[in-house]
């Protein structure tokens, strides 16, 4: 087992809410959302993988010159869960995942600093709240390793989080872009 976290960057999403692949909409200094949200995770965790569907082949040598490695969900029809998998399975002797969605680029480099901090200093899982709500990115450790793995619909982690309630730490963080979550061309600020 490798004694360091990985970062997970999901990106294999439909964006049908969006109207268009909302992972190349331009947000921060004119830059696709997935590069600005990759930009972030690697430059934290530089072992990180992105899954993303085949809709995305074409920023393929891009997200592995920023560092990451490309990981292809040919299931990605199955949701987030199955992308989730995907990820943890690509990486299955990491000590930990630190999973972030690629239609969050607002999320500050400090948040992700903070979180990988908990993961490495042994937290079961990890994930930031503001205003009493629970934010991403979240990061469990090898121990949900199986419970990651066995993950295959379009709620993510979900239970995961809610079976282990009592294990999931969670860290006071003023950080808005760990709830800006973009569904709609409205949500791009």
């Amino acid at each position: 087992m490798s004694n360091r976290p990985v970062g997970i960057l999901l990106a294999a999403g439909k964006s049908t809410r969006f109207g268009s692949n909302k992972l190349l909409h331009p947000v921060i200094d004119n830059t696709p959302m997935i590069l600005v949200s990759a930009a972030k995770l690697v430059s934290v965790l530089p072992n990180s993988i992105v899954v993303i569907n085949r809709t995305l082949d074409s920023l393929t040598t891009q997200l592995e010159q920023m560092g990451l490695r490309v990981v292809i969900n040919e299931q990605a029809e199955q949701g987030m869960g199955s992308s989730i998998a995907c990820g943890v399975g690509a990486s299955d002797s990491a000590s930990g995942w630190l999973i972030m969605l690629a239609d969050m680029p607002y999320i500050k480099t400090d948040t992700i600093k903070v979180l990988l901090e908990k993961l490495k200093e042994g937290a079961g899982m990890v994930a930031p709240i503001l205003n009493k709500q629970r934010g991403h990115p979240v990061g469990f450790s090898q121990c949900y390793k199986n419970e990651l793995l066995a993950l295959n619909e379009d709620r993510g982690a979900r239970q995961v989080l809610k079976n282990h309630q009592s294990e999931l730490e969670l860290i006071s963080i003023n950080d808005e872009g760990t709830l800006i979550d973009v569904d709609q061309a409205i949500d791009v600020l």
